[in-house]
């Protein structure tokens, strides 16, 4: 079987990353965009960027269907379909629904196998993660947990992404 093709797109908040991924794969023509949401409407600003990213999805021609998967990443392969191409947003919101209240060992390794597997059905899959990593390391333990796990996520996904992609005031440049 032919292996997907993996695409990582970073960036800071409000960079373009989101409009830049759904762009990606739409021109990918798969029959159905599934639209992975791992954001959790927790306060206002929350809801309305989720409000926001929805109505973009909907003003497109192309078929999207949005899929909420907070936690848990591995559960969602079942719902795929070879034809789909997959729009994960995002990494950084995931990791933080399941940080605090996981094994991150067991939960790294649930995550690359679903990734595995998902690539071994589809011909493309997107992955969005917020660059967070651009300050300081943090002297908050909390912090800085998260910012060694992002940071080897994200080193653990670039290493296996054909493709990668840092979004800057809605400019995309290719590192991969």
């Amino acid at each position: 079987m032919v292996q997907g093709k993996l695409v990582f797109i970073t960036g800071g908040v409000r960079s373009g990353k989101s409009h830049f991924a759904e762009q990606y794969l739409m021109n990918e023509r798969a029959p159905r965009n599934i639209y992975v949401a791992s954001g959790v409407a927790t306060d206002r600003e929350m809801e309305q960027r989720i409000a926001y990213h929805q109505r973009d999805r909907e003003s497109y021609t192309a078929n999207w269907v949005t899929i909420e998967q907070p936690r848990y990443f591995e559960e969602l392969v079942p719902a795929i379909k070879a034809t789909d191409g997959i729009l994960w947003d995002c990494v950084t919101t995931w990791l933080a629904n399941e940080l605090y209240v996981s094994d991150m060992e067991e939960v790294e390794k649930k995550l690359f196998l679903a990734i595995d597997q998902l690539l071994e059905k589809v011909k493309v899959m997107v992955v969005v993660s917020n660059e967070v990593l651009d300050e300081q390391v943090s002297s908050y333990d909390s912090v800085l947990l998260y910012q060694q796990w992002i940071g080897r996520i994200h080193q653990k996904l670039v290493a296996k992404a054909d493709e990668a992609y840092e979004m800057e005031y809605g400019l995309g440049h290719q590192w991969k």
